[in-house]
């Protein structure tokens, strides 16, 4: 692996374990080349069965995505690409025939560029398991999802673990945004940037994920990487990130 998309993507592997490992309900296995990660929270992403290989390992794919199937209804199948379209075919037995592409970006730690305002990034506090309701309403919020959508994704001593930081922005006694840095393989990914949104286009995403890395950074990371949205890739963009590869999800 010697590309900066070959190490994202097996640091992405360890940071789903070590999240599967933190959070109440989580569950993760490993099946040749394949994954299987469950967190029972409602989004698509976050219970699935995957293969970040060159070559997936379709009977193993298929046989941890009908274990995951069998715990949670709303889920999915990742890979990186399908240029045959053999994991859609899987996917399409499987009851997933919806198809998404998952934009990857990533940087090495001597292109980022910091600009955020110095004043906002210090209301950036890091955050332990003690505040993990908070966090996760504001998370709730920040996405606007429905309640209950993350359920104890954020829970338990997700955030005491050792290899992931979760950060709040607090300002004159509100908390409006989140973020989240997994450091794995010498690399932090860049989790969970959301803002709520009464509080949007004032430079708290971009605040937020600055102290993120930074912090990452320091820890020792010497990369950075994160899928975005395509309203939040021109931020990013602007941070240093350049885009790298699409990963593809197939759901229901």
């Amino acid at each position: 692996m010697n590309t900066i998309a070959d190490r994202m993507a097996a640091a992405y592997d360890d940071a789903i374990e070590d999240l599967c490992g933190a959070t109440p309900k989580g569950w993760y296995a490993k099946r040749g080349t394949a994954r299987a990660a469950v967190t029972h929270a409602g989004a698509a992403t976050l219970n699935v069965a995957y293969d970040l290989s060159p070559e997936p390992d379709l009977k193993s794919l298929d046989e941890l995505a009908t274990d995951v199937a069998g715990q949670v209804e709303t889920w999915s199948i990742m890979v990186r690409g399908d240029a045959d379209g053999s994991v859609a075919d899987l996917a399409g037995r499987q009851g997933l025939r919806e198809r998404s592409e998952l934009p990857l970006l990533a940087c090495t730690a001597g292109e980022l560029l910091f600009r955020a305002d110095e004043a906002q990034r210090e209301r950036v506090r890091r955050v332990g398991a003690v505040d993990s309701d908070r966090y996760t309403d504001v998370l709730t919020r920040g996405f606007e999802a429905p309640d209950g959508l993350f359920g104890s994704l954020m829970g338990g001593a997700v955030l005491d673990a050792e290899r992931i930081d979760g950060y709040l922005y607090e300002e004159a006694g509100e908390t409006l945004g989140t973020g989240l840095g997994i450091r794995t393989r010498g690399m932090v990914g860049i989790f969970n940037i959301a803002v709520v949104p009464g509080a949007r286009g004032r430079g708290l995403g971009r605040a937020i994920t600055e102290k993120v890395l930074r912090e990452g950074v320091a820890a020792g990371a010497d990369a950075a990487y994160l899928q975005t949205s395509a309203l939040g890739r021109p931020l990013y963009e602007s941070m240093g990130f350049r885009f790298q590869e699409n990963w593809i999800a197939f759901h229901a």
